[in-house]
């Protein structure tokens, strides 16, 4: 006589901490589906990074006396770096490191920009505000093609967390624990 077994209930996935940053990850992945979206994203937001850096850049910062020769050395970008990584830090400690040096590389192709300013280049606020233009111009575009309203909140949460979200993808790909 055959016993009856007890069917065994399925594991649900374990769910996600509203906070967390699967939790992002999660909601990002959702509202961008669309093939084009996804192209137009991993293009579009690192330009866009880079553009808001350069025109945070651009903003003069006042000559602070106890500085003394280092004044130079500082803008309002390194606080937006340091609120940044702050931020990004609390979220994946790992993911934040790449952030880091991926705004040192943007932090070295300013020096060059402003170089080139010096011998009749664009001026770096000119050159990263077309390049704002350019970046939401593409994420529009995106965002048009996917064909979902996200609320104005929604888009802007999704900005802080994209760039990790394509470290994250870049990460998972090479099976990089983060």
């Amino acid at each position: 006589m055959a016993k009856n077994k007890k069917p065994t209930p399925t594991k649900s996935p374990v769910p996600v901490k509203p906070g967390s940053l699967e939790f992002y990850f999660d909601k990002y992945a959702a509202a961008h589906q669309e093939p084009l979206n996804k192209v137009l994203h991993v293009i579009a937001i690192p330009l866009l990074m880079f553009s808001i850096f350069g025109l945070v850049w651009a903003i003069p910062f006042p000559y602070l006396k106890f500085l003394g020769k280092y004044n130079e050395d500082f803008n309002w970008s390194s606080f937006l770096i340091a609120a940044c990584i702050y931020y990004y830090l609390k979220l994946s400690p790992v993911l934040s490191y790449m952030v880091l040096f991926i705004l040192l590389g943007f932090s070295y192709i300013i020096m060059q920009l402003l170089q080139w300013q010096k011998f009749g280049g664009p001026e770096l606020w000119q050159f990263s505000g077309l390049l704002f233009i350019l970046a939401s111009a593409l994420l529009f575009a995106g965002y048009k093609k996917e064909g979902k309203k996200l609320s104005f909140e929604y888009r802007y949460k999704n900005i802080l967390i994209a760039p990790l979200f394509l470290l994250h993808l870049v990460f998972r790909r090479f099976k990089i624990k983060y």
